[in-house]
């Protein structure tokens, strides 16, 4: 079980974002659009060493991002690509804050979510499952599109979708499938 402290990171997760999201293929508004924490969940790691979020952030540009990222206390070997800052958080130190698509602790957890040997949790809140985010398993068999901006070097061991909530910047709340492997 992860627990959830209420405290501050420096930088903030929106201001690590803010650098580098801009510097995805895949982003789309410009290089000062105010980030919005718009949704999301957290899946705990069992080890319990590994933070990790599923992020919705809006900008300027119609739609959202969907940010899954990894916290860790120390390095993770091999992913400097990856790495998207480091914070200091009240609590737990410095922070080595990761692309989760590239982290092996986040696919491994994702692949339990999307087996329901898993639950979704709460971003927020300690040992509390999110009931708003579904998910759908889907049998082996079916034809499901791989988003390699997820997976991009794993190959599924589970497929299905993940949909969640998330509110507008004009303040409406929809929903989006936001994993779908």
């Amino acid at each position: 079980m992860a627990v959830i402290h209420l405290t501050t990171m420096s930088p903030t997760k929106l201001e690590l974002l803010a650098e580098w999201l801009p510097a995805q293929s895949w982003y789309r508004d410009g290089p000062d659009a105010e980030l919005t924490k718009a949704g999301g969940f957290r899946l705990d790691d069992p080890a319990g060493e590994v933070g990790i979020e599923f992020m919705i952030v809006t900008g300027a540009a119609p739609g959202a991002y969907f940010v899954p990222l990894t916290y860790r206390g120390a390095p993770l070997d091999g992913a400097e690509a990856a790495l998207i800052g480091t914070s200091e958080h009240g609590v737990l130190g410095t922070r080595w804050v990761y692309d989760g698509v590239r982290d092996p602790v986040l696919v491994a957890c994702l692949t339990a979510l999307l087996r329901g040997e898993t639950a979704a949790q709460a971003q927020s809140e300690s040992d509390t499952p999110d009931p708003s985010v579904r998910v759908r398993a889907t049998d082996p068999g079916d034809a499901v599109p791989v988003v390699h901006r997820l997976l991009p070097h794993h190959e599924p061991t589970a497929t299905g979708t993940v949909t969640a909530p998330w509110q507008r910047p004009d303040g409406t709340r929809t929903e989006s499938v936001v994993v779908s492997v």
